[in-house]
């Protein structure tokens, strides 16, 4: 067996893979942007940025490898940050901190509960429960206002933006490798009808997955919001807009789950995000051109992740 065929056999061959993308990503806008973009403090801001989106997909994750869709993540966002902006103000830090957490999870229950007892497409559900709390956004927002007060930004700048993220990640982490429910939902994924004759309760494991989502994107509302420090409501599905990010992140996980580090996958997928919207500001590229180029690479990613044989993708 040659060299390479044993790295591909490796757990960290696809970690270091995304690596190698990372540095490829930086070094091709260096060199069409030197002087505006890829400075030691510019990929802080990256990170920064990255980290903020990582905490969302991999909640996220818990819901896509079963093959679901969450498409309330942005409502969800949104409301969470605004209650958190309300409870900050009544209880200081705690209001702060458990407000969006407890709110997400709530959340998480009413997405769960709704996809099982109508048993309609999770996309249906979600995009539906979207639209309701895009209007509790509107009652937050009128009772508790839109902007962070200035003594509570601390974890929208490093270090205590970077203590939570690496919280969740170990959090989320430690819920995949070494619980039931990560066990499940992976198996679930790979096959549900096996789950299912193997004894596997999908329908509880997929209601506790909407609930560690929401929860999730609670927590990254307490990032969100001290980055951004203001949060208006956002109606007519104009949240859904907050989904796509975090999703991204997910599917360089999906890409690359067959190396068994999900989390460090949705990490360094967000970085490259980031980073390739970075460069394409300093490209001084459209919005649109930019969309455009960054779903094209990340189709090229998962298309070069995986293996197509007789029309199935082999994961």
């Amino acid at each position: 067996m040659g060299f390479l065929e044993k790295a591909k056999k490796s757990q960290w061959y696809g970690v270091g893979l995304l690596l190698v993308i990372t540095v490829l990503c930086w070094a091709v806008f260096k060199v069409l942007c030197p002087d505006t973009f890829g400075a030691p403090d510019q990929l802080l801001t990256y990170l920064q940025t990255g980290i903020i989106y990582a905490v969302g997909g991999c909640g996220l994750y818990f819901i896509v490898v079963m093959g679901l869709w969450d498409f309330s993540i942005g409502s969800v966002l949104v409301l969470a940050c605004l209650l958190s902006i309300g409870f900050a103000q009544m209880f200081g830090y705690p209001g702060l901190i458990i407000a969006p957490i407890v709110a997400g999870a709530l959340m998480g229950v009413a997405n769960g509960a709704a996809y099982i007892k109508l048993r309609i497409p999770s996309l249906i559900v979600t995009v539906g429960l979207s639209l309701i709390y895009e209007s509790f956004s509107v009652f937050a927002s009128d009772w508790a206002g839109t902007r962070l007060p200035d003594a509570y930004k601390m974890f929208g700048s490093y270090p205590w933006n970077l203590i939570v993220a690496l919280a969740a990640f170990g959090l989320c982490a430690f819920i995949l490798k070494y619980t039931k429910l990560g066990t499940y939902v992976n198996a679930i994924g790979a096959n549900e009808l096996t789950a299912k004759n193997m004894g596997v309760n999908v329908d509880k494991y997929k209601f506790f997955a909407f609930v560690l989502c929401s929860m999730f994107v609670g927590i990254m509302a307490i990032l969100y919001i001290g980055y951004g420090t203001a949060q208006t409501p956002m109606t007519g599905m104009l949240s859904q807009s907050l989904n796509f990010k975090p999703l991204m992140g997910t599917f360089f996980a999906l890409a690359f789950r067959k190396y068994g580090h999900p989390v460090v996958s949705v990490v360094i997928g967000e970085f490259i995000i980031a980073m390739m919207f970075a460069g394409f500001v300093a490209l001084g590229m459209p919005v649109t051109v930019n969309n455009i180029i960054t779903g094209a690479t990340l189709l090229i990613i998962v298309c070069i992740t995986t293996k197509r044989i007789k029309g199935a993708v082999v994961k």
